[in-house]
């Protein structure tokens, strides 16, 4: 017996010592890692699980796993999974089903959108759009429902504002809303545009509820075709992560089917839709969610703190310098958002908070500083959504409490032409001031903030890095101090983003024991000019090893 338990340990120990076999390799590649050990590579080996199990050389790789699958890169680039740590899955799906007015140049080119749409929305239905944006137009004055009215009499229409804060109503709208709009009272967290007493047809912040509240729902049906445009979407610009915020609970519910399925391709990390049903149901779960699969979880709240800087809704110390008498709106009163807050603490559940202006950083920071006391410097790593236009003094503020700063570089590059209009030269000193925080030491986690802006994050990538629109303007970017450079910029969307949702051991980087999400480029992201940054294609998309899109060959040249 002694002899056979002997034989049988020796056997044990030898196989522990033979190699682990990798299902496939790819090679021929120039691979950024991310990882500070080995920041360049030029083959991945990984399990059939999708876990990374060797980064290296092409030939050592090839020696060390000869029986591997082998995907041939051809000399292209790869990346870590490009992760957005700020994007509306379901808003994006949507954008399918609505009329598109991004860009639109007047009130006129919205109608004639709008005209061109219409016969594809059954009779009778409301007419829903999104992304006009009155700073485009030559007047750039907000529009009215008479703008509407004379194309669309009968049939209401609903126009949601480029950044989701303010919508444009006709009067047939206004007709179906929960309450009338005229008069001289005002909704809490938002506001009626009126013209004396008369609504005018825009509604900023929490009064667009007052006619949104009437548009028929969803179908279930429907949600699931929204999420699989989306995640279609998402995939096919690079994407392998996106932090959702807002979800609510019965929509998080198709998500978990849809997850059952195996219908998710990317990591969706899901936030709950303020104080309402989805937190409860978030706090019952002690705080944390996450399927078997690892494509979805769930296990941080989204609070709004103030509305946008476009719609003038964005809370300010001082007034806006084009509106006087005006400082933004808190869309959530201080009572209620410290009330949010502390139950999110409670629960053990991150805490991520929208906050545009100063006024409404400042007051983040203050109730994130009171309750979590003497507890700043735990593990908890509370975010603030944006940190558009933070006060100087309060930048530091950031990394005292152990916060993330989860920016959108895009968000600049289009707020550029006005951003000064809004709120003077002093301000833009801590407007979009990425390095500011970065030399902080506050984390930074980069998004998108699509749909406000598109999906694709080249384009985020090469407005953090310039600082300039597409065609090069201004010379040398906007507030150019204010640029990063190129690696920092990937580790926005790559290690930032991972960090920010607890998931650094996982995804963000290329190293062995990791998730195999990777990004196959069309070109090399850091040798590039830098216009062409914004350029690149992804040839394939990869989630845990597998190819979860891969471009057309036409156009999939190195």
């Amino acid at each position: 017996m002694r002899q056979l338990l002997r034989l049988t340990s020796i056997t044990c120990l030898a196989l522990a010592a033979l190699p682990l076999q990798a299902t496939t390799l790819l090679v021929n590649a120039r691979i950024h890692t991310m990882d500070p050990a080995r920041p360049e590579a030029s083959a991945l080996a990984w399990k059939e699980d999708g876990r990374l199990l060797a980064v290296g050389d092409t030939a050592d790789l090839k020696k060390q796993y000869p029986d591997a699958n082998v995907e041939d890169a051809k000399g292209a680039t790869v990346i870590p999974g490009l992760i957005d740590a700020h994007g509306h899955m379901l808003g994006l799906g949507m954008t399918h089903i609505q009329v598109n007015l991004m860009g639109s140049a007047s009130r006129a080119e919205v109608v004639s959108r709008l005209k061109a749409a219409e016969a594809k929305f059954p009779k009778g239905t409301w007419l829903v759009g999104y992304g006009w944006d009155q700073n485009r137009w030559t007047d750039k004055q907000f529009p009215g429902a008479a703008d509407l009215d004379a194309a669309f009499p009968d049939r209401p229409v609903y126009l949601d504002r480029v950044d989701g804060h303010a919508a444009w109503v006709n009067t047939a709208a206004m007709k179906q809303a929960t309450k009338a709009l005229d008069g001289d009272w005002q909704p809490e967290g938002g506001r009626i545009v009126r013209a004396g007493k008369k609504a005018t047809g825009v509604l900023i912040d929490g009064a667009k509820a007052l006619v949104e509240k009437s548009i028929p729902p969803l179908t279930h049906e429907q949600t699931r075709d929204a999420y699989k445009a989306a995640f279609a979407d998402a995939v096919a610009a690079g994407l392998t992560g996106v932090h959702d915020p807002g979800v609510s609970l019965e929509d998080f519910k198709v998500l978990q089917e849809l997850a059952a399925a195996g219908e998710i391709p990317l990591r969706l990390y899901e936030m709950a839709n303020g104080n309402h049903e989805a937190l409860e149901w978030l706090c019952g779960q002690g705080g944390h969610w996450a399927d078997a699969s690892g494509r979805l979880q769930m296990r941080t709240v989204k609070l709004y703190m103030d509305g946008a800087l476009g719609s003038r809704g964005a809370a300010l110390l001082a007034d806006y310098s084009d509106d006087h008498g005006n400082r933004g709106i808190f869309v959530t009163s201080p009572e209620a958002y410290r009330t949010a807050v502390e139950k999110a603490y409670r629960c053990h559940v991150q805490v991520a908070t929208h906050a545009i202006g100063d006024r409404g950083n400042r007051q983040v920071l203050d109730t994130y500083q009171a309750v979590l006391g003497d507890h700043a410097d735990s593990n908890h790593r509370w975010r603030v959504e944006h940190a558009q236009i933070v006060a100087l003094d309060d930048i530091p503020r950031f990394a005292s409490l152990h916060l993330i700063a989860s920016m959108q570089p895009t968000h600049a590059t289009s707020d550029m032409p006005w951003a000064e209009q809004r709120l003077g030269p002093e301000r833009l000193k801590g407007a979009y001031a990425w390095q500011r925080f970065i030399q902080d030491k506050v984390p930074l986690a980069f998004g998108s903030d699509f749909p406000v802006e598109q999906v694709n994050p080249m384009l985020g990538l090469y407005a953090a890095v310039t600082r300039q629109d597409l065609n090069g303007q201004p010379p040398g970017g906007w507030l150019p101090d204010q640029r990063v450079s190129r690696i920092q910029a990937l580790a926005g969307f790559t290690r930032g983003a991972a960090y920010a949702s607890f998931m650094e051991d996982q995804v963000g980087a290329l190293k062995p024991g990791m998730r195999a999400d990777f990004v196959v480029l069309s070109a090399d992201l850091m040798t590039v000019p830098s216009r062409q940054i914004a350029d690149l294609k992804p040839l394939s998309t990869w989630v845990d090893g597998k190819a979860v899109y891969r471009a057309e060959k036409t156009n999939a040249t190195p």
